[in-house]
């Protein structure tokens, strides 16, 4: 039996090179139920990007606007540029029983606890150890030694926070990984808080008792 649902607000946090990007694409690949969630940003929108799809792109002002009114549910600046996760979209889609997977630092993740702890599962991701993170980090190729070097020295800082998330996943192996990830996303769907019709479903079953 199949009842309506909210949907879930997944978290995937870790330091750069430990997998998170993996792990959430194969996600996606494997649950059509779950999408990305879409940021808003002031940066500039980059050739091979689709406004709505990839960022919706607003101006400064806007971005302000909607911190000021309470219409984000977290929001950050990088590097000069504002971002930020729309409440109204979000909402719309745990309604409808779509789940958001949010690939967010630790500061984004606090934000979002205060704001939507009840509808969140945060999980955290370690690598096996720093030799291995190094090597992933080298293998990609897009970094410099320089860039490397402060990506170590930040995962320091990131690692400090494993506790505060629900869940702590060390990926060893992606596949295993993955399949723990959809484990965890399948408990924190069957939550009975995530099911809207259940008070009606148990109410009318201790009525059928009364009518035996």
């Amino acid at each position: 039996m199949e009842f309506a649902r909210r949907g879930v607000m997944m978290v995937l946090a870790s330091p750069s090179g430990a997998g998170k990007s993996s792990i959430s694409r194969a996600i996606f690949e494997q649950d059509p139920n779950i999408s990305l969630s879409v940021s808003v940003t002031t940066r500039a929108r980059r050739q091979d990007e689709i406004d709505g799809t990839h960022y919706t792109f607003i101006d400064i002002p806007a971005f302000e606007r909607m911190r000021e009114e309470g219409e984000l549910l977290e929001s950050a600046q990088v590097h000069g540029n504002f971002y930020g996760t729309p409440r109204a979209h979000v909402e719309e889609k745990l309604a409808r029983g779509r789940d958001i997977l949010f690939d967010i630092d630790w500061q984004g993740t606090q934000q979002l606890l205060k704001r939507a702890r009840a509808d969140m599962v945060t999980i955290f991701i370690l690598p096996p150890s720093i030799r291995e993170l190094r090597k992933r980090l080298e293998r990609r190729a897009q970094d410099s030694k320089e860039t490397i070097a402060q990506r170590l020295h930040n995962a320091r800082v990131e690692m400090e926070h494993w506790k505060e998330y629900d869940y702590v996943l060390v990926n060893e192996d992606l596949d295993q990984s993955c399949a723990r990830v959809r484990s965890i996303l399948a408990a924190a769907r069957q939550r009975r808080d995530r099911f809207t019709q259940m008070d009606s479903f148990v109410k009318d079953l201790q009525s059928q008792i009364d009518s035996l």
